[in-house]
C-alpha cells in the first residue's frame, strides 16, 4: 500500500517536508493547499487547493502534513482528525496551552487516528546515543542538564511574516519557535520535572508582543537541576549546546557532535549528526527519519512516533516559564 498524502501550508518549513514526501516509496503526494495561489508550483503536478476543507472532502487522504502558523494547528488538526486523516504536525503542538490540551484530547478521543508532532531532534544521532548512554547508567545518575540556544533573528524576519511576532498567533517567541526542541530534550533526558523558575524578556527593540530571550532553572524529580537559556538577540546563529552532567562523565552536543569528557577532563568524539544537503544547519536530517517512521507506523498500525501527549510536555514547560516570570516565583509542574 502507498499512502495518499496531502500538505497544508507551503511556507519555509514545507521545503523540508516536500522533498521527503515526493521521494518516499511509502507515500504519494496527491494534494497541496495554501492561501497563496503562487505557491501552487511547489506541489508540482499535485492538485492545488486554497481551502483545506474542500481538499479533505475531495481527496481520500491517508495523512496530511500541517505546516501552518501556530494558531491554526488546533482547528486544522481537528478537521483532519474528524475526517479520519492521520496528521503529521509541525512543531509546536499549538500556540496556547489550552489548544495543546485540546489536541491531546482529540488524540485520546480518536485512537484510530494518529497525530505525530515534529520534534524530530529526538532522532538526531547525537541525541539517540546520548539518551541511550544516560539510560544505561554506566556513568551514573544525571546531576544536571543544560540547554543553550543563542541565535539571531533580524527585525525583517518578523516583518516578512508578521504572525511570528504576535502572541495571539505565534503563542510566544524564542521559546515556542526557536528553542522548543531544546526544552523537549531537557525533559526527555532529564526526566520528570517538579518545578521551574523562569524569566522572559525582550532585549531587542522590535516592538513585538513575543519574548526574544528566556532563562529557566529546572528542578527534576530525581534531584537533578537544569539550566535553560535561549535568545534570538545574538549577533549570529551559534550552535545549540546541550549538555548532561553525570556522576562519572559529561556528555555534550555542540556543532552537531556528541563528545564525552571523563573525570580527568579527557574529551573524545562519539558521533556526529547527519546533515540534510542544502538546508539550514539547524534543521538537521531527522525530519526525514521521523516522517518515514510515521508513515511506517500508519502502514503497520504501531505507536512508533511522537504523539501529541508527549509534545504537550515542552508546551507546559513554556507556560510555566512564562507564569514564573510574571509571578517571580518557582511554579510547580502539573501532571499531564
Amino acid at each position: 500500500m502507498v499512502l495518499r498524502i496531502g500538505i497544508i501550508g507551503l511556507g519555509d518549513i514545507s521545503n523540508i517536508h516536500l522533498p521527503v514526501m515526493q521521494q518516499s516509496e511509502k507515500a504519494e503526494l496527491v494534494a497541496v493547499c495554501d492561501v497563496d495561489p503562487k505557491a501552487k508550483t511547489k506541489g508540482k503536478s499535485a492538485p492545488f487547493y486554497t481551502d483545506y476543507e474542500v481538499m479533505f472532502k475531495e481527496q481520500a487522504l491517508d495523512c496530511v502534513h500541517i505546516c501552518l502558523p501556530h494558531h491554526l494547528h488546533y482547528p486544522v488538526t481537528k478537521k483532519a482528525v474528524e475526517h479520519g486523516i492521520h496528521v503529521f504536525l509541525e512543531k509546536p503542538l499549538a500556540h496556547t496551552i489550552e489548544d495543546s490540551r485540546a489536541i491531546v484530547s482529540l488524540e485520546q478521543q480518536h485512537p484510530e487516528v494518529k497525530i505525530c508532532v515534529s520534534l524530530q531532534n529526538r532522532l538526531n544521532e547525537t541525541v539517540e546515543v546520548l539518551n541511550q548512554m544516560v539510560k544505561e547508567g554506566k556513568y551514573g545518575e544525571v546531576l544536571g542538564v543544560k540547554g543553550l540556544v543563542t541565535w539571531h533573528r533580524p527585525k525583517s524576519y518578523y516583518e516578512a511574516k508578521p504572525w511570528r511576532g504576535k502572541m495571539e498567533q505565534a503563542g510566544g517567541g524564542v521559546m515556542i519557535n526557536q528553542s522548543i526542541h531544546t526544552l523537549d530534550l531537557m525533559q526527555l533526558v532529564g526526566g520528570d520535572i517538579t518545578s521551574i523558575r523562569g524569566s522572559i524578556d525582550r532585549l531587542l527593540d522590535y516592538g513585538l508582543d513575543v519574548e526574544d530571550t528566556a532563562t529557566a532553572h529546572i528542578t527534576y524529580a530525581n534531584g537533578a537541576t537544569g539550566l535553560f537559556f535561549a535568545t534570538v538577540s545574538n549577533a549570529q546563529n551559534s550552535s545549540v549546546e546541550f549538555q548532561v552532567v553525570l556522576e562519572k562523565a559529561k556528555l555534550t552536543i555542540k556543532d552537531s557532535i556528541l563528545t564525552i569528557a571523563d573525570d580527568n577532563g579527557t574529551k573524545r568524539k562519539l558521533v556526529e549528526d547527519e546533515k540534510l544537503p542544502g538546508s539550514k544547519f539547524y534543521y538537521g536530517a531527522s525530519h526525514q527519519k521521523l516522517i518515514d517512521q510515521f508513515y511506517q507506523a500508519i502502514l503497520e498500525n504501531t505507536s512508533d512516533y511522537i504523539p501529541a501527549s508527549e509534545a504537550y510536555v515542552p508546551m507546559e514547560m513554556i507556560q510555566l516559564i512564562r507564569d514564573s516570570s510574571a509571578k517571580k516565583t518557582p511554579v510547580t509542574m502539573a501532571t499531564v
